[in-house]
């Protein structure tokens, strides 16, 4: 099978995107050099301002580290003749120009949200397959009225992306394909239309996304505490983003994700850690544990959550439906809607409180 004809200009696109962040790496180094040969020697204003530099290079090293993860994943070409490459984190040439765009940026939503029907501006959603640093493949989704022998104006070539259809399906089998770790990976170059509406809903309030066993809720979850904290960052960063799991095994299992979307300031917790101090040692009537895990309950968990919440953002994550999806628990001293349900069980829940 012939290789695609843009898979050179792609992967020596990819490779520059590498050697800036290589560049933009190093000096970030620099920096911490610089700040630490200062030495403890000074006035006190000095040295404030030396742990600030150290405190900043540091930060900005290790949120430029993305392993063995790919940088770039996706493209996306505009009506107006804008193209952007999409990735991980922002990387820019010497003269500032973007190569490679955050995935949480506004300007990317069209690459997980578009459709034939809708196509936001794209007249193509491309995708890359990569090994480590090398582009193996190309998958494009072509929308619109285009060049002779492309997609229609319905989105009917032979690639066009349909509202029924998954987008870059073929890149979905590929990492579905990817051998395992033991570790959860994120999702960020195959993340869907409707998770991708959870990841992005506003901050305000409580979310509640609901799912079966193996439908990407966690995923989503954590996912949507990146976007938050690059959105909000100003705000979540000093009052603080916090992952509940039933346990350590649990955060060990997930304890990837976030670092490879470049956020590391997450604090990850079990409910015993949150309150070392206490010691379960009571034990419950039969009757009364019956009754906890009653499905009658799960009316009742909303307007409780509710009650107790003062401008909070968080995914609170249960087993109940078949396929993710997310609603706005009711205020409280309001009936609650029939997919009702706040439950923690089996996954995780995160909190990014706004009120300290």
């Amino acid at each position: 099978m012939p290789s695609h004809p843009d898979l050179a200009s792609e992967q020596a696109h990819v490779a520059l995107a590498y050697e800036r962040l290589a560049a933009t790496r190093a000096a970030a180094e620099q920096a911490l050099r610089a700040a630490l040969g200062q030495g403890g020697i000074g006035t006190p204003q000095a040295l404030v301002e030396r742990d600030v530099m150290v405190a900043n290079a540091l930060e900005r090293i290790e949120r430029l580290g993305v392993g063995d993860e790919a940088i770039c994943f996706g493209r996306i070409d505009r009506d107006d003749g804008e193209a952007y490459h999409i990735g991980r984190l922002a990387v820019a040439d010497v003269d500032h120009t973007p190569l490679v765009i955050d995935w949480r940026v506004p300007a990317a939503e069209p690459f997980y949200r578009a459709t034939g029907r809708h196509p936001m501006g794209l007249w193509r959603r491309r995708h890359l397959v990569t090994d480590g640093r090398r582009v193996v493949d190309l998958e494009d989704e072509l929308f619109g009225p285009t060049t002779a022998g492309q997609a229609g104006p319905e989105g009917n070539g032979e690639n066009a992306a349909g509202d029924g259809r998954l987008a870059g399906p073929a890149t979905l089998l590929a990492a579905l394909e990817r051998s395992r770790t033991g570790f959860m990976r994120d999702i960020v170059a195959t993340v869907q239309a409707e998770q991708d509406q959870i990841i992005r809903a506003p901050l305000t309030g409580v979310l509640v996304v609901q799912g079966g066993p193996g439908t990407g809720k966690t995923a989503v979850a954590l996912h949507r505490a990146a976007y938050l904290l690059y959105t909000h960052r100003f705000l979540l960063e000093r009052q603080g983003v916090l992952v509940v799991g039933p346990n350590r095994l649990f955060l060990r299992y997930i304890e990837q994700v976030l670092p490879s979307l470049g956020e590391t300031g997450v604090h990850l917790a079990t409910p015993a850690s949150l309150v070392p101090e206490v010691t379960p040692t009571g034990t419950e009537p039969i009757d009364v544990a019956r009754l906890k895990g009653d499905g009658r309950m799960a009316a009742s968990g909303p307007c409780a959550a509710a009650s107790r919440c003062r401008s909070a953002a968080g995914c609170y994550v249960s087993r109940r439906a078949t396929r993710p999806r997310s609603y706005r628990p009711p205020a409280a001293g309001r009936a609650p809607t029939t997919r009702a349900g706040v439950s923690s069980s089996g996954s995780c829940s995160i909190g990014c409180t706004s009120n300290g």
